[in-house]
């Protein structure tokens, strides 16, 4: 009975301060003890960690082999067998496609028979001039003979050596009525079928050579210029925002083209997953630099504010644009911070000033806080005056310091209703408790 009575006197004298200390109210704009009055916000928060983040360029290209080999028939001639086809992996040497060849093998018979003829004629002269040649050096011929036999060896020397390069050109185009691969790799093109006359100067095959994949990517000159040869990439199908590949800045064009004023990016790809494709449209994000340990925060989680100024000198309507975030202070109060900016990664992004790792950072529910607002932390535990209200705190007496505190501070910053409501909740217990006190003193 006895704490009861002492606990309504004080939850009474604390209300009566509370809406009577002119000191710390504003009749104007509701603010008690230099708090804003209302209804509180429910928020979530999050503790500010340090964090490792990078600076990006973002760019969309397709992968494709670092060498694609077209294939063209040395021959021209009807096509009769085709070997390879779409999507075939294929080694070097290997027959795509077969050209009729009765023609070439012909031809290889007929450059035999000259050579052999050649070889006859060739043997007989050398023979020959060999014999004048012994003679003229006894004196037995004269130098004009001996110059006939000479010029008659040359002659069947050099049919012979004609012969027989005809006979390797033969053989040769026989070879190449096979058309075949020069490299190992993929097939990625066929543009000949059976029947059509393959012609030696249009391609039929084109195959990529397996030594990796790259992507080619055109970058406007302020990110271009930032590019450097070896930095790090990371790759994404641009309908899907997992990896599937990193990669590597391997060359990077010396001049920006006339035409777009783009400048051309080759990257190398070090370590694909099975989702990479020839063709496939990537997202590239290449990593101009990488900073540890900072304070890195969703973007979300900031207000942007935007003002408007005209500039003396130039007339124009300038954007002033200024960033904040809330924390949260004690579980009941949203306090703004200013904050500066450093690089931004996708939704995530740096902040250089305005917050420390360990503040309680209110990521749902900021975009309508002021700065002191009242808020409700989603999750948190009741509060003291909470307790009172369920009956779950005995008595004043009972408190810890920070309890009682945080009582106080909490009915300063009550409504006129919450005020109201607890002087009706004081009425009701005044009634209980007097009552009690009678039956006590009369028990007594």
């Amino acid at each position: 009975m006895k704490y009861s009575a002492t606990l309504f006197i004080v939850i009474f004298s604390l209300a009566v301060f509370s809406s009577c200390g002119s000191g710390n109210s504003n009749p104007e704009t509701g603010q008690f003890g230099g708090f804003r009055g209302g209804q509180a916000t429910s928020v979530e928060v999050t503790p500010v960690q340090l964090s490792s983040i990078s600076e990006q360029v973002r760019a969309y290209g397709s992968v494709r082999a670092q060498d694609v080999v077209s294939v063209t028939p040395q021959v021209s001639n009807r096509v009769t067998r085709i070997l390879a086809d779409l999507g075939d992996n294929v080694s070097r040497g290997q027959v795509l496609a077969e050209i009729h060849d009765v023609p070439f093998r012909e031809n290889v018979e007929q450059a035999r028979a000259q050579l052999r003829q050649a070889i006859a004629s060739f043997e007989r002269d050398s023979t020959q001039f060999s014999r004048q040649q012994e003679m003229y050096e006894r004196n037995l011929i004269s130098r004009q003979e001996y110059d006939d036999a000479r010029t008659t060896y040359l002659n069947s020397r050099s049919q012979f050596e004609s012969a027989q390069a005809a006979l390797t050109q033969s053989l040769e185009d026989l070879e190449n009525t096979k058309i075949k691969s020069p490299v190992n790799g993929v097939v990625l093109t066929r543009f000949i079928a059976e029947g059509d006359v393959a012609s030696s100067g249009q391609p039929a095959f084109e195959v990529a050579n397996l030594v990796g994949y790259e992507t080619r990517v055109f970058l406007p000159m302020r990110d271009w210029q930032d590019i450097e040869v070896g930095q790090n990439v990371s790759m994404s199908l641009s309908s899907r925002g997992s990896e599937i590949a990193r990669g590597v800045v391997s060359r990077k064009s010396p001049q920006l083209s006339t035409v777009t004023g783009l400048g051309e990016v080759v990257i190398t790809l070090i370590d694909a997953s099975s989702q990479v494709y020839q063709g496939a449209l990537v997202q590239a994000n290449i990593n101009l630099q990488t900073r540890e340990d900072v304070v890195v925060i969703p973007r979300s989680a900031m207000v942007e504010k935007v003002d408007t100024y005209i500039e003396p000198e130039t007339g124009t309507i300038e954007l002033e644009r200024s960033y904040s975030a809330f924390v949260s202070q004690g579980d009941t109060i949203a306090v703004q911070r200013q904050l500066t900016l450093g690089i931004q990664q996708g939704d995530r992004i740096e902040i250089l000033d305005g917050l420390t790792p360990g503040d309680r950072l209110i990521i749902t529910g900021h975009r309508n806080l002021e700065d002191r607002s009242r808020i409700r932390v989603a999750g948190s535990e009741p509060s003291t005056l909470q307790q009172i209200n369920a009956g779950t705190t005995a008595n004043f007496q009972d408190m810890t310091p920070e309890q009682r505190e945080q009582m106080r501070e909490r009915m300063q910053n009550m409504t006129p209703e919450e005020r109201q409501r607890m002087r009706e909740q004081m009425g009701t217990g005044q009634g209980g408790g007097g009552q009690r006190a009678n039956q006590s003193g009369s028990n007594n």
